[in-house]
């Protein structure tokens, strides 16, 4: 093998861990990018998972709900002020994704809320989870879950 081709098989090498760990994905105009979620303890009830959400397109839509097998309920919550009080709540009406912006489910604010989990959520599995929109549907994404502490993934 020349030199020029062992070089060239090096470098795809070296970035095939980039490809395996990039995990975003399309739907329609909604583009969902980096889903993760964090660790729990083995009792916990409950678990958040997080990701990014860039409408691409020129109308709006809305994350209505979401479900996952690892999940008796999945449900669209935010945490905000209430006063002095951090308040978290499901949003009835879902989550809007206006046209041409990205909106964060990140700690401490919109989430996903994985309810009644049927196992802990262990670090480096994949915890797959369907979010269904109003207008372009559903599709099945996985959640890379991350250290119990984390506060962003860590791809």
């Amino acid at each position: 093998m020349t030199s020029f081709r062992l070089a060239a098989l090096a470098f795809l090498v070296a970035l095939l861990p980039g490809f395996a760990s990039a995990h975003d994905y399309k739907l329609g105009t909604l583009v969902i990018d980096h889903p993760w979620a964090r660790a729990t303890a083995p009792t916990a009830p409950a678990g958040g998972g997080f990701l990014t959400i860039t409408n691409t397109g020129t109308t709006p839509d809305r994350l209505v709900s979401a479900r996952s097998a690892a999940a008796g309920m999945v449900q669209v919550h935010e945490m905000k002020m209430d006063g002095n009080v951090m308040r978290m709540r499901e949003l009835e009406h879902g989550l809007e994704i206006p046209p041409g912006k990205t909106v964060t489910l990140a700690p401490g604010g919109f989430h996903l809320m994985l309810m009644q989990l049927k196992g802990p959520l262990k670090e480096h599995t994949k915890v797959p989870v369907t979010l269904v929109f109003e207008k372009a549907g559903s599709i099945d994404v996985e959640l890379s879950v991350e250290g119990m502490g984390a506060t962003h993934s860590g791809h």
